[in-house]
């Protein structure tokens, strides 16, 4: 039995027809490439009780990510949408978020029995790490646009010089200033990574910082400056499915309404570049879902719990991070404790991450709905908070005097610095995180370091990323040229990257803890969704640039 056990270890790409762990073998399984090591084995804790009164112990991953989550997409371009079109393309955010929700959950489902990230799991699969390092460094290279801090610096510089008016000329004459004040924001963002102990500890100290604050100061403008029929507008608008914006102007028509009539709108292709980026950065997008995997580790849940997580470079000293996952055997006692975790994890995304994206697009929407003309051309993307900004004073100005109305302009952009700055740091994190994670498994030399190293290796590549993005911040400060290349690249990689774990967890993962068949349809639809918008928005972008 013993024998038989042992090579159908030794198959590629299967790693549950024949498991070991399902018969009692004192063997870890050790599926798809062999260049990654075999996994431990450990056995599976209890997961939290969920308790109303003890909402608390949600405050996870999920916390983290949903403040990470807003950032660029819903403070530049979904105001610029909404400024245009109204609360009727919200649906295509809608979209975007719902499928991510099914993602984060799958990815976190590899997590919790493994103890590794999503990552690292793409790795294990064929055609092996030597492979998947340049597919996967190809898809990531919208993370290392630099875009959230050119763009933190445009509030801020207005915030120090008065808030003079915002002209392309004002923004010509202060060009170095701007260059000058993304570095710094850059340079800030690191500090995170640096002090606290655990990284991840630190990052979500941060983040519950800036979702407190933006939605507390947001929440105040939509309580007692804005009307109802703001609000009905946003919300209908999240599922208004199927609206599109035409070739005549703002207009925008129902495809399917319209084909059902026999007609064939004329579809507005320039607009699908910004659509696009729409899509791509609500909720996370791109590759940067992928730290809630890293995040469900390093909180100790599931399997994370036996294998430690990256230290900051001072403080955390006790701490290390094991260089292979750990799994448990499925069996009547394990399989219920699974249950319940993949259950913690549904309703991590769901009470805390899903609520914390929608709202992070509906209150920035409101603000251009409410405080801007319908059809304001937004192009340039600095002009949306800037203007937003403008009105907001001009609005409170006019209901409760002059005075309230200087300190709530000078509110709404320094709320525009706090969610796009402290966004720079979770996706720096994320990016080193990655990599890092999939390097301290995947090579044969950096195994061999004693897993007390990690910081070593998580500082160096740190110290790359920050090198190569100061550089790209210096020469092409522009933050619309920025987040635009990063916009049709995040649809390709999330795409991409859901059809992906579909793979992974329906073979590396033992048949009781593979995903049910509505995760597996969620994915591939998910994967098909942001392929269709990545093509448009990519050919919309292209076209830009002739």
């Amino acid at each position: 039995m013993a024998n038989r056990h042992s090579a159908a270890n030794e198959s590629q790409g299967s790693g549950s027809e024949t498991n070991p762990n399902l018969s009692g073998d004192a063997r870890a399984p050790w599926p798809g490439s062999h260049e990654m090591p075999r996994w431990s084995l450990g056995e599976l804790g209890e997961a939290p009780r969920f308790e109303l009164g003890k909402l608390w112990q949600y405050l996870g991953p999920g916390l983290l990510m949903g403040g990470a989550a807003i950032g660029g997409g819903e403070w530049l371009t979904g105001p610029q949408v909404t400024a245009r079109f109204g609360g009727s393309l919200l649906w295509l955010a809608s979209m975007s978020i719902l499928g991510q929700i099914i993602y984060n959950i799958e990815i976190s489902r590899y997590a919790l029995y493994t103890g590794e990230p999503i990552f690292t799991g793409k790795f294990r699969t064929p055609p092996g790490p030597r492979i998947w390092v340049w597919v996967y460094l190809l898809l990531d290279i919208g993370t290392a646009f630099p875009y959230l801090a050119a763009s933190a610096a445009i509030p801020l510089l207005l915030v120090l010089k008065g808030g003079p008016a915002p002209t392309p000329e004002l923004m010509a004459a202060n060009a170095t200033t701007l260059r000058v004040l993304s570095l710094l924001i850059f340079a800030a963002a690191l500090l995170p990574m640096v002090f606290g102990g655990k990284i991840y500890n630190s990052l979500k100290a941060v983040m519950t910082f800036k979702i407190v604050s933006v939605m507390g100061f947001l929440g105040i403008l939509a309580l007692f400056f804005s009307h109802g029929s703001t609000w009905v507008e946003i919300f209908t608008g999240f599922f208004k499915f199927g609206n599109v914006p035409t070739g005549n102007g703002d207009e925008v028509v129902n495809i399917f309404s319209s084909l059902m009539q026999g007609k064939v709108p004329s579809l507005g292709i320039a607009t699908f570049g910004l659509l696009s980026s729409l899509v791509a950065i609500s909720g996370q997008g791109g590759l940067t879902n992928t730290p809630i995997s890293n995040y469900t580790r390093d909180q100790g849940w599931g399997m994370g719990a036996h294998v430690g997580a990256i230290p900051s470079l001072v403080g955390g000293n006790d701490l290390t991070l094991s260089h292979e996952g750990t799994v448990f055997v499925p069996n009547e006692q394990s399989l219920p404790r699974w249950r319940a975790w993949v259950g913690h994890v549904v309703r991590d995304q769901f009470l805390v991450w899903g609520p914390a994206c929608f709202f992070g697009l509906a209150l920035p929407s409101m603000l251009s709905i409410e405080f801007l003309p319908r059809g304001m051309d937004l192009s340039n993307k600095w002009m949306g908070p800037v203007a937003t900004s403008d009105g907001v004073g001009q609005a409170v100005a006019a209901a409760v005097g002059p005075s309230l109305g200087t300190i709530f302009r000078f509110l709404t952009l320094f709320c525009g610095f706090l969610v796009l700055a402290p966004s720079m740091a979770s996706t720096i994190d994320g990016f080193v995180r990655r990599w890092v994670d999939v390097f301290w498994t995947s090579s044969k030399r950096l195994r061999a370091v004693d897993s007390s190293k990690i910081r070593v290796l998580y500082f160096a590549v740190l110290g790359v990323y920050a090198c190569v993005s100061l550089v790209m911040l210096a020469m092409i400060p522009e933050p619309s040229k920025l987040l635009s290349i990063a916009g049709f690249v995040y649809n390709f990689a999330l795409g991409f990257s859901c059809w992906h774990v579909l793979y992974i967890n329906t073979r590396l993962l033992p048949e009781p803890l593979r995903p049910g068949w509505p995760a597996r349809i969620g994915l591939v639809v998910t994967g098909i969704y942001f392929w269709i918008v990545g093509i448009l928005g990519a050919i919309s972008t292209i076209s830009t640039w002739k």
